[in-house]
């Protein structure tokens, strides 16, 4: 484990090279230019940030300083490389867990399986609980599985690379889910709702056809 925790933007630079490698491996080490982009993009990222190329290389300089990043030499942009596993004394898999916990924040298992299948192919969400279960039974807890939302099926989960996760972050966890369950059951209520006018309107028809008086 780094001497301490990291920021949000350290988690996002790591996270980033490590994504990259596997998604965009012809590009990889990152140049700063193409590291910035990564922790800048819109899509498959929560939060969304933006930073400067500045910003992120004195990011880097703070990773190269716990043994998270490496320099690369030889070309004529120097380069940058990730030391994730090394440095944290994690597997693939569990490395593959924690980047998408970084890169797009608290997951369900289903989702972390779906989101990390260009870094590393789980053969089904048991074996992601698993490896999940032992970063949260470290000496030191990586991940944390948070309070199931009220109607949720399933609990997500949080890496705790930057900190204990706050009860602001537990708090929308939870609360996404709710607010979906309560949007899904507004819309089948309009739809029972509409179902009933559609009836009603059915059995006038009829009652005035038949010469019945409601």
């Amino acid at each position: 484990m780094s001497k301490r925790d990291l920021t949000p933007l350290e988690a996002r630079v790591l996270a980033v090279l490590v994504e990259k490698e596997s998604t965009v491996p012809d590009s990889y080490p990152l140049s700063a230019n193409a590291l910035t982009a990564g922790c800048n993009q819109k899509t498959a990222r929560d939060p969304v940030m933006d930073v400067s190329e500045a910003e992120v290389l004195a990011t880097v300089e703070e990773l190269k300083s716990l043994s998270l990043v490496n320099t690369v030499s030889g070309s004529r942009v120097l380069r940058y490389e990730h030391n994730f596993a090394r440095g944290l004394g994690v597997p693939g898999a569990a490395m593959a867990l924690l980047t998408q916990l970084m890169l797009r924040g608290p997951q369900t298992a289903a989702e972390l399986r779906q989101n990390t299948e260009r870094l590393h192919r789980f053969a089904d969400v048991s074996s992601v609980e698993g490896f999940l279960d032992e970063l949260a039974a470290r000496e030191q807890p990586f991940a944390i599985k948070l309070a199931k939302a009220p109607g949720a099926r399933e609990a997500r989960w949080a890496h705790l690379l930057c900190g204990p996760v706050s009860s602001a972050e537990q708090a929308a966890s939870v609360a996404a889910p709710r607010d979906e369950e309560v949007a899904l059951q507004r819309v089948e209520l309009a739809a029972l709702k509409a179902e009933v006018a559609s009836l009603r309107s059915l059995v006038d028809r009829m009652a005035a056809e038949l010469g019945i008086t409601p």
